[in-house]
């Protein structure tokens, strides 16, 4: 079964259940300040999970594009990757256990409906138990009237980590999850809970699906009590799919790496398999990171995409037919836009690291510090870690995990601040800021014209930045124009108001939005003035903002700078 057809029985089976089939979201976060990117289905509908009305109701699933980087060490081993998609569904406040183990093993098992799979190469854990809650006997009986109970296995924490739980960190929503695990051998049988662990260990079971039921409250790191609002969350991953779907022991084999495999096996001057591996999904990576608005540069986002590339083109010198594999992938074309570009930013991000890779490699033969070679040369970590252990340099790991962690903290701290997509919090001062980007966009479209697209906003109780695509730095006479226009729109006192409608018809209006992201079928639109006909700006948006202009203050710009290239960015605040 090829991924294409894997997604759309993922979708049919849950919209036949009564779920809304939502767009995936960006895989640049709007309202998240821990993470730079979008790592799981759930994160953008953490508002939702806490208890807000989402406007397409109950029951909700989609396919939603993520990335992590924390394993990126382990990319080319048989199930690691840095961009993936992540299935999932969800119940918020409707169905719970019952119904959420009962679809997943029809959908699972079923040959008609769903992926057909042999029940007996399925193996199911359920949490255990610990301080913070009973062990989950009510999903070990739902289970069983599917699965025979020597499949089931109750984890406890491990020494490592506390198997079968999931919480949103220190405060909020938690509770237990089942896994379902798969035989990739197809020869394993009826195991002990010791002989399903070191199959585990050994990659002959791989897991396959998650359904965590949110029922817990924590608060300061402790449960305090249940939810009033019971909630489903699921979450499988496309590319495991379909490696079991398609009866491969590794994700690199199945159709989403197929095409890009198939270049870099052309090419016998690429050293070993697991640098193939690597390439390609640091590249697949960098594409759909681009197609989001990710530009390669020296700070957060922009410089997790800059490693990919340079750790790519470090394997390989020649790395466009494997970028246009990726943009010709019919299971992606069918499905997501790339940027036209694509190709233009990873060939510019090339030739700047092409310049400083020789001086780069000529300094770590002379046992130039690895964190100097990071900070100087543009050599990213993994390469720098990579070419030590392919040569034998010996370097002194406790310095550089010193300078590095000094580095991340720098990073998260600057990460926290700035770069959130939106508001930090709810608070009466970033509700004002949020209301003000809307009028510093559409005052930026007026002075500089209409070539402005929004690429972000970040806001926190201190200032609002707002990051546009413009190519030059705006003179002071622009700045100051900007300024007027927004301070007259204040002055003006207009209402803002809210519209549920139809998105086709949002477009329409003339609401702005970003083109490559795809929207549900009723969006929420911003508009401020006194009709959304007239209105001086509207926007697709999911608020909160203040009842008028005149509540705003007086909008001050205090800096205007390059973020990358075609990117500019405002930081302002009101006075």
């Amino acid at each position: 079964m090829e991924s294409g057809e894997i997604r759309q029985r993922f979708l049919k089976f849950f919209g036949k259940r009564g779920h809304a089939i939502i767009p995936s979201a960006s895989l640049v976060p709007e309202n998240d300040p821990s993470v730079l990117f979008t790592t799981a289905g759930m994160q953008p509908l953490v508002p939702y999970l806490l208890g807000e009305s989402h406007p397409q109701g109950k029951r909700l699933a989609n396919v939603q594009k993520c990335v992590r980087t924390q394993d990126i060490d382990d990319v080319g081993d048989n199930t690691h990757d840095t961009f993936f998609e992540m299935l999932g569904n969800w119940s918020l406040g409707d169905y719970f256990k019952e119904e959420s183990i009962k679809w997943s093993y029809e959908l699972l098992t079923d040959k008609e409906e769903g992926l057909g799979l042999d029940p007996k190469r399925l193996y199911i854990t359920v949490f255990g138990g610990n301080n913070d809650a009973p062990r989950d006997t009510e999903s070990l009986e739902i289970w069983k009237k599917y699965m025979p109970e020597n499949r089931i296995y109750f984890l406890t924490w491990n020494g490592k980590k506390e198997p079968n739980w999931w919480d949103a960190g220190d405060n909020g929503p938690a509770g237990p999850d089942t896994e379902i695990f798969y035989d990739l051998t197809g020869k394993l049988g009826d195991m002990t809970k010791e002989e399903y662990l070191a199959a585990d260990e050994r990659q002959e079971v791989v897991e396959i699906w998650n359904n965590v039921f949110m029922e817990y409250l924590k608060k300061d790191g402790k449960v305090v009590g249940k939810l009033n609002k019971k909630n489903v969350d699921t979450g499988a991953g496309l590319e495991r799919w379909a490696m079991m779907l398609q009866e491969k022991n590794n994700i690199f084999e199945t159709d989403l790496f197929l095409p890009l495999m198939t270049v870099l096996n052309q090419c016998p001057e690429i050293k070993s398999e697991k640098a193939k591996r690597i390439i390609a999904d640091h590249l697949r990576t960098a594409v759909f990171m681009i197609a989001d608005g990710v530009m390669p540069s020296n700070t957060e986002r922009g410089y997790i995409l800059r490693r990919l590339i340079r750790r790519a083109y470090f394997h390989h010198k020649n790395l466009s037919p494997v970028v246009q594999a990726v943009l010709d992938h019919p299971s992606y074309r069918r499905v997501y836009q790339f940027h036209p570009k694509t190709q233009e930013v990873i060939a510019e991000e090339i030739a700047k690291f092409e310049k400083t890779l020789d001086l780069g490699l000529k300094q770590f033969e002379k046992g130039v510090d690895p964190f100097v070679l990071f900070t100087t040369y543009g050599f990213p970590v993994e390469l720098t870690t990579e070419i030590a252990g392919e040569r034998g340099i010996e370097i002194d790991r406790r310095k550089f995990e010193e300078d590095f962690k000094k580095h991340q903290e720098i990073s998260r701290i600057g990460a926290e601040q700035k770069f959130k997509g939106g508001l930090s919090g709810n608070s009466e001062i970033e509700v004002k800021y949020h209301t003000t980007t809307h009028l510093l966009h559409q005052a930026l479209h007026e002075v500089l014209g209409e070539g402005v697209e929004q690429r972000g906003s970040s806001i926190t109780p201190e200032r609002l930045r707002f990051d546009f695509s413009f190519s030059r730095k705006m003179t002071d006479e622009e700045k100051a124009m900007v300024e007027e226009v927004v301070n007259r729109k204040i002055n003006e006192n207009l209402p803002v108001k809210k519209i549920v409608m139809p998105k086709f018809e949002a477009e329409k209006s003339g609401a702005r939005h970003f083109f490559n992201e795809k929207y549900p079928a009723e969006v929420s639109v911003y508009f401020i003035g006194q009709n959304l006909e007239s209105a001086y700006s509207k926007e697709f948006c999911g608020g909160p903002h203040v009842e008028s202009t005149g509540l705003l203050g007086r909008f001050k710009i205090l800096k205007e700078e390059a973020v990358s290239a075609g990117v500019r960015r405002v930081r302002a605040i009101l006075e």
